[in-house]
C-alpha cells in the first residue's frame, strides 16, 4: 500500500522531488497502478464468498432456532399431558378414598341397624318388667356379636388384677377376702379392636390392709 503512494505522489510531484520533477503520463500512471491493483473478478469473487459463508451461518442459526423451538413445543406438550395425568391421578385417589370410607362405614353401621330395629319393637311391646328385661338382655347379646364381627371385644374386669394399661380406677373397697388390687366392680365396660385398646375399663380395687402392711 505504502508503494502505491509513493507511486502516486511520485506522479504528482509531491515529496522529495520537489517541483522539479516532471508529470508522468497519463497512461504511464494507470500503467503502473494497474501492476498493483487486484482484478474486479477477484474482488467479487471475494465478496461472493464472504455472502455465502454469511448466509450459511445464517441458515444454520434458523435451522437451529427451529430446532429448539420444536423441542420446546414438545416439552410443554407433555408437561400438559403429565399435568393432566396427574390432575386425573388425584380425582382418582380422592373417589377411591370417598368410596372405602364410605364402604367402611356401611360395613361397620349395618350390623348395629337390627339392633336399633329390635329397641324400636321393645319401646312399643306392653309387656313386664321382666318381659322387658328379657327383650334388653336379647338386644345387649346381639349387639355385643355385632362388635365381635367386628374384631371387637371387651376387656377383662371383675376378678382380674388391676392393669393400668387397660383399667381406670375410680375408687377402691377396702377387704381383707381378696387380693390386694384386684378388680371388684366394673363401672364401666372397656373394649378393644383386635390387641388395640379403644378404652379403658372404669373398676374400682381391692384394698387389702394386711397385703400392704406386709
Amino acid at each position: 500500500m505504502r508503494s502505491g503512494w509513493d507511486k502516486v505522489t511520485q506522479w504528482a510531484g509531491i515529496g522529495n522531488n520537489g517541483r522539479d520533477e516532471q508529470i508522468g503520463s497519463r497512461d504511464e500512471m494507470v500503467d503502473e497502478m494497474k501492476d498493483g491493483v487486484e482484478p474486479v473478478e477477484g474482488i467479487v469473487e471475494r465478496v461472493d464468498a464472504g455472502t455465502e459463508s454469511h448466509a450459511a451461518v445464517v441458515d444454520s442459526a434458523i435451522e437451529e432456532i427451529a430446532q429448539l423451538k420444536a423441542e420446546k413445543d414438545q416439552l410443554i406438550d407433555r408437561l400438559a399431558r403429565l399435568q393432566a395425568e396427574f390432575d386425573n391421578a388425584r380425582k382418582r385417589e380422592a373417589k377411591e378414598r370417598a368410596d372405602t370410607r364410605e364402604y367402611t362405614v356401611g360395613s361397620t353401621v349395618e350390623p348395629f341397624l337390627s339392633v336399633m330395629d329390635n329397641f324400636q319393637l321393645a319401646l312399643k311391646a306392653n309387656g313386664s318388667a321382666d318381659q322387658l328385661r328379657g327383650g334388653v338382655e336379647l338386644i345387649l347379646k346381639q349387639m355385643e356379636d355385632a362388635l365381635k364381627g367386628l374384631q371387637v371385644s371387651p376387656i377383662e374386669s371383675v376378678g382380674a388384677q388391676f392393669d393400668p394399661r387397660i383399667h381406670e380406677a375410680l375408687g377402691s373397697i377396702e377387704t381383707v377376702e381378696f387380693p390386694d388390687h384386684q378388680v371388684m366392680e366394673e363401672i364401666r365396660r372397656g373394649y378393644k379392636i383386635r390387641e388395640r385398646l379403644l378404652r379403658p375399663a372404669m373398676v374400682r380395687i381391692a384394698v387389702n390392709p394386711a397385703q400392704v402392711n406386709d
